[in-house]
């Protein structure tokens, strides 16, 4: 394995989970509410008690951040190497994950192992266990 040193991004990466980090915390503290994307979006389709207006301050916050990022630095190329079928089967069986794991990867992964939930270690390996074995498949076995 090598490293591509052209494009290691240390600090912006560190600056980046420093960002959702924070972002995570700023929710869970002032609002009481687990920065769980896809709870979050799932949630406009079934609002209750008043749920809608945070929920979309967080999405036009995560949508407008490239945009105030782009004023200090051009944004990255973003290439998609894959067919646009690919993308819809790949979208759906996340979505369909999200449901039956209870959650997401920012959800378990990031909220949910700093509140050191059991429940969230087990999700958060076991999405990390299925990408490493479907990016082997897709890399090595069926090349």
């Amino acid at each position: 394995m090598t490293i591509d040193w052209i494009h290691f991004t240390p600090w912006t990466s560190l600056v980046g989970g420093l960002l959702i980090g924070v972002s995570a915390t700023v929710l869970l503290f002032f609002n009481g509410k687990i920065a769980g994307i896809s709870g979050i979006v799932g949630g406009l389709f079934r609002p209750f008690n008043g749920g809608i207006g945070w929920r979309l301050a967080f999405i036009v916050g995560m949508v407008c951040a490239p945009l105030v990022y782009s004023l200090a630095m051009p944004l990255p190329e973003v290439s998609v190497d894959t067919s646009m079928p690919a993308l819809i089967v790949a979208g759906l069986l996340v979505g369909i994950g999200t449901r039956y794991g209870a959650g997401c990867t920012s959800g378990h992964g990031i909220c949910g192992l700093s509140r050191r939930s059991p429940r969230s270690m087990v999700a958060t390996l076991a999405f990390m266990f299925a990408g490493f074995v479907t990016v082997y498949l897709v890399r090595h076995a069926f090349t």
